[in-house]
Protein backbone atom coordinates (compact mmCIF):
# COMPACT_ATOMS: atom_id res chain seq x y z
CA UNK A 1 0.00 0.00 0.00
CA UNK A 2 1.57 3.49 -1.16
CA UNK A 3 2.12 6.52 1.63
CA UNK A 4 -0.90 7.92 0.05
CA UNK A 5 -3.05 5.29 0.40
CA UNK A 6 -2.18 4.83 4.31
CA UNK A 7 -2.65 9.26 5.02
CA UNK A 8 -5.96 8.39 3.06
CA UNK A 9 -6.85 5.99 5.10
CA UNK A 10 -5.55 7.00 8.59
CA UNK A 11 -7.95 10.41 7.47
CA UNK A 12 -10.82 8.36 6.82
CA UNK A 13 -10.56 6.61 10.07
CA UNK A 14 -9.99 9.70 12.03
CA UNK A 15 -12.69 11.55 10.94
CA UNK A 16 -15.35 8.84 10.62
CA UNK A 17 -14.88 8.25 14.48
CA UNK A 18 -14.70 12.42 15.50
CA UNK A 19 -18.71 12.24 16.06
CA UNK A 20 -18.97 9.83 18.40
CA UNK A 21 -15.40 11.22 20.07
CA UNK A 22 -18.05 12.71 22.89
CA UNK A 23 -20.51 10.10 23.44
CA UNK A 24 -20.49 8.39 27.13
CA UNK A 25 -21.78 5.41 27.86
CA UNK A 26 -23.59 5.78 31.20
CA UNK A 27 -23.31 1.99 32.06
CA UNK A 28 -19.17 2.29 31.68
CA UNK A 29 -17.00 5.13 31.82
CA UNK A 30 -16.12 6.88 34.91
CA UNK A 31 -17.62 10.02 36.49
CA UNK A 32 -14.81 11.97 35.42
CA UNK A 33 -15.26 11.40 31.88
CA UNK A 34 -18.80 11.93 32.63
CA UNK A 35 -18.56 15.25 34.10
CA UNK A 36 -16.45 16.52 30.84
CA UNK A 37 -18.10 15.39 28.25
CA UNK A 38 -21.96 16.48 29.78
CA UNK A 39 -23.78 19.45 29.92
CA UNK A 40 -24.80 20.63 33.51
CA UNK A 41 -23.24 17.15 35.44
CA UNK A 42 -20.43 18.18 37.76
CA UNK A 43 -18.59 15.87 39.54
CA UNK A 44 -21.55 15.42 42.28
CA UNK A 45 -24.29 14.64 40.13
CA UNK A 46 -21.15 12.44 37.84
CA UNK A 47 -20.69 10.50 41.05
CA UNK A 48 -24.57 10.10 41.60
CA UNK A 49 -25.14 8.28 38.08
CA UNK A 50 -22.00 5.69 39.27
CA UNK A 51 -23.59 5.30 42.55
CA UNK A 52 -27.03 4.59 41.35
CA UNK A 53 -25.56 2.05 38.88
CA UNK A 54 -23.44 0.23 41.39
CA UNK A 55 -26.66 0.08 43.92
CA UNK A 56 -29.34 -0.44 41.35
CA UNK A 57 -27.23 -2.29 38.35
CA UNK A 58 -26.89 -1.31 34.63
CA UNK A 59 -29.18 1.69 32.99
CA UNK A 60 -31.78 -0.28 30.97
CA UNK A 61 -32.74 2.80 28.91
CA UNK A 62 -31.67 6.47 28.85
CA UNK A 63 -34.55 8.21 31.03
CA UNK A 64 -33.92 6.05 33.76
CA UNK A 65 -31.29 8.99 34.84
CA UNK A 66 -34.18 10.73 35.50
CA UNK A 67 -34.12 8.63 38.71
CA UNK A 68 -30.84 9.48 39.69
CA UNK A 69 -30.78 12.69 42.16
CA UNK A 70 -30.02 16.70 40.40
CA UNK A 71 -31.13 14.98 36.88
CA UNK A 72 -34.38 16.68 35.84
CA UNK A 73 -35.80 16.51 32.29
CA UNK A 74 -34.09 19.54 30.90
CA UNK A 75 -30.41 18.33 31.73
CA UNK A 76 -31.43 14.84 30.02
CA UNK A 77 -32.77 16.22 27.16
CA UNK A 78 -29.73 18.89 27.01
CA UNK A 79 -27.66 15.17 26.66
CA UNK A 80 -29.53 12.61 25.02
CA UNK A 81 -27.85 12.33 21.81
CA UNK A 82 -24.63 11.94 23.85
CA UNK A 83 -25.66 9.49 25.92
CA UNK A 84 -25.59 5.57 25.12
CA UNK A 85 -26.13 2.23 27.53
CA UNK A 86 -22.88 0.64 26.61
CA UNK A 87 -22.84 -2.64 25.81
CA UNK A 88 -23.29 -5.91 28.63
CA UNK A 89 -19.83 -7.17 28.72
CA UNK A 90 -16.85 -4.66 28.44
CA UNK A 91 -13.52 -5.49 26.62
CA UNK A 92 -9.98 -3.72 27.60
CA UNK A 93 -8.75 -5.11 24.57
CA UNK A 94 -7.19 -2.38 22.07
CA UNK A 95 -8.79 -1.87 18.73
CA UNK A 96 -5.75 -2.88 16.33
CA UNK A 97 -5.22 -2.56 12.51
CA UNK A 98 -2.74 -4.43 10.30
CA UNK A 99 -1.34 -3.37 7.18
CA UNK A 100 0.19 -5.31 5.15
CA UNK A 101 3.92 -5.75 4.30
CA UNK A 102 4.96 -3.11 1.47
CA UNK A 103 6.91 -4.60 -1.23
Amino acid sequence: MNKLAIVCFTAMLFFSAAPWADTVDINHDNAAKLALHLKGIGKTKAKAIIAYRKKHGAFKTINELLKVKGIGKKTLAANRKKISLGTTKQTSEPYIIEFPAQD
